[in-house]
């Protein structure tokens, strides 16, 4: 009977039975489940056990804590339950089951949108600095811009209109190839059906809504009509109609015999996917967006437009998502025709503040995870000029709550906004510049709607992030030991050491386990960079080892990237659990070849997963260094 025979039991009754369990699996300090019927589990008893750190639940896994300890847990629980361990990505796919409708979409979207996040980038700061040049009347007493008054600046801004319409405007070719990527099909059908909803034969998207309908270009069937309309920087139509492409293509695949495949399945998909996105998809997409028009305006101008500002401001940022905002320039013109000012233009510009206060909340919540600041800072200020797409693709639906925060933020500040008449003048400056579209009457009311929209995004984003960071701690007790405490890590490897930043996993580079570094070894034995007691080993692929210092900071060695699918080959412990260990003794051996030849980098991390009584913790990067010699992480 193990040590944690009878824990194993009682976690196995709490979490419903052995008949409950889908898959179960671990990692160095988690039990991660998929439950059948995840509302049996007893969650307050789980994380009143001794042995159990806390729990909380994540893309459809239940995942406990248990700690340094869980390769034991884990070994008396499936020996308690009877089942076999699967492996995690198993236990991912089985965790998809457990999604409901809105994670999955939200799951869809993020992974189609995360090959484009650096371009969106790249376009929401230029489109933001073309807002400040070309529509901020800011000279000649406010009659003109800085493109008004000096052609070079005109210059600069057509230039990078260049790059800002590749970004934005073919968007949908960059989805249809994101989403063929994602779904294994062939990916240059995939811009070439993108290429299809933005080509310069069809009238563009955005002049569509100042274009009468008679004026509009058609295909002539004969017995039939069919408008040439593109659908620039449109997001529904060009994913319903690459996924169109994408179960065209597997279809004809699957029926066509191999000898013909090559010119059949392409010409049929494609053909098939372009006459559905501009037959079928598109014109529902546009019927949907005329619908959202009408019933915005007769919101704006009706008895109850004080609701209408709080669902109008909280929808408008999911509307960003469908393209379908692009709509609200119609009822905007029309808003400045008929009474000289509209007043919806200006909740737009509170929204996009709101989202970007939401993102301005995880750069706090981030501020010591610098891979996340790199898409972070860069989000949060073309957001706050005025262009949302990096912000909400690139942070706030990546983790959801961010960008509900900013929903309700942004609702907020509208319903201010709306009672109060805030008015603009004109459309086109969004984010904080759109005050200076503001009707100079109601510019204090709009600087107040600001400070809401700033505020109320910022903090429910910070106080939210704060309650899941303590909710997934996975701090544990400290070690009794009398050891003296350390001041400094020593390098556990001969070679260059980088940043986490820049080791190209997901886990580790985000400080999803914690803050730490990375050497490129130029040896092949891994050595204890301080005294401490090993804690954690991992005996079937011997690829990590855990280690506990004096001072209660607890260290994950981690040799190679994805290395544990090499399954001990090419791994040797030198070390058993609960030894102690010097400064400099050898931890594992490893094949450094071997490593290589599986296709993994052999790059490896120490990671400080649990700070204990370290503080001012800094980190040594950018240099060479010598194993048990070279101090590269120094603290107080």
């Amino acid at each position: 009977m193990g040590k944690y025979a009878e824990d194993a039991k009682e976690l196995l009754e709490l979490v419903g039975g052995r008949q409950n369990i889908a898959a179960v699996s671990h990692c160095m300090t988690r039990m991660r489940f998929v439950l059948s019927d995840p509302s049996i589990a007893d969650v307050k008893k789980i994380e009143a056990m001794k042995t159990v750190k806390g729990s909380f639940t994540q893309s459809g896994q239940f995942q406990v804590i248990i700690g340094n300890s869980v390769a034991d847990f884990y070994n008396d629980f499936v020996a308690a339950a009877g089942i076999e361990g699967v492996s995690k990505d198993a236990v991912k796919q089985a965790a998809k089951k457990n999604q409901n409708l809105l994670q999955r979409a939200v799951t869809a979207i993020a992974e189609i949108f995360a090959p484009l996040i650096p371009a969106i980038i790249v376009g929401g700061l230029i489109l933001g600095f073309r807002n400040c040049i070309d529509s901020l009347y800011l000279f000649e007493n406010g009659t003109k811009t800085l493109c008004d008054i000096s052609q070079f600046w005109s210059g600069i801004d057509s230039f990078l209109w260049l790059i800002g319409e590749a970004v934005f405007h073919m968007l949908p070719v960059g989805i249809c190839w994101s989403v063929t990527k994602k779904m294994g099909t062939t990916q240059m059908l995939g811009i070439v059906l993108g290429l299809t909803l933005v080509s310069g034969q069809l009238l563009n998207a955005y002049a569509v809504a100042s274009t009468a309908a008679a004026d509009i270009p058609f295909w002539d069937f004969g017995y039939f009509k069919i408008n040439m309309i593109g659908y620039q920087a449109q997001v529904i139509p060009a994913i319903l109609a690459a996924f169109t492409l994408v179960y065209l293509e597997k279809f004809f695949r699957k029926i066509t015999p191999q000898v013909v495949s090559m010119i059949v399945v392409p010409f049929c998909s494609l053909v098939l996917a372009v006459i559905a996105a501009h037959f079928i998809l598109g014109p529902v997409g546009w019927k949907i967006g005329s619908a959202i028009s009408s019933v915005v305006y007769a919101g704006i101008t009706g008895s109850f437009k004080v609701i209408f500002g709080a669902v109008f401001g909280f929808v408008y940022a999911p509307l960003v998502i469908t393209g379908l905002h692009h709509m609200t320039n119609a009822i905007d013109l029309q808003l400045i025709a008929d009474y000289g000012g509209t007043m919806l233009w200006p909740m737009i510009a509170l929204s996009n503040i709101a989202q970007g206060s939401a993102v301005l909340g995880m750069i706090t919540l981030q501020r010591k995870n610098a891979a996340a600041q790199e898409v972070n800072v860069p989000a949060c200020i073309s957001c706050y000029l005025g262009v949302t797409e990096p912000a909400i693709f690139g942070v706030n639906l990546k983790h959801l709550y961010p960008f509900v925060c900013g929903m309700i933020g942004s609702a907020c500040a509208a319903v201010i906004c709306v009672a109060t008449g805030t008015t603009a003048n004109a459309i086109g400056v969004g984010g904080l510049p759109g005050i200076l579209s503001i009707q100079p009457k109601y510019m204090l009311s709009f600087a107040i709607c600001m400070a809401v929209a700033i505020a109320v995004p910022f903090l429910l984003t910070v106080i939210v992030g704060k309650k899941k960071s303590m909710k997934r701690s996975e701090t544990e007790m400290i070690p009794e030991d009398t050891e003296e405490p350390v001041k400094e890590l020593k390098a556990f490897l001969d070679g260059r050491v980088i940043p986490l930043k820049e080791v190209g996993d997901g886990v580790f580079s985000e400080g999803v386990m914690g803050d730490g570094l990375a050497v490129i070894p130029e040896n092949e034995t891994l050595c204890a960079p301080a005294d401490g007691t090993v804690t954690v080993l991992m005996e079937e692929s011997r690829h990590a080892c855990g280690l506990t210092l004096s001072n209660g900071m607890e260290l994950l060695l981690h040799v190679g990237i994805d290395t544990v699918d090499m399954k001990g080959d090419g791994f040797e412990y030198l070390v058993k659990e609960g030894d102690k260990v010097r400064t400099g003794d050898p931890l594992i051996c490893f094949d450094r070849k071997k490593i290589k030849q599986a296709g993994h980098p052999d790059t490896t991390v120490c990671i400080i997963t649990d700070e204990g009584e370290a503080r001012g913790i800094q980190f040594h990067t950018g240099i060479r260094a010598e194993a048990n010699d070279t101090a590269v992480i120094t603290f107080e």
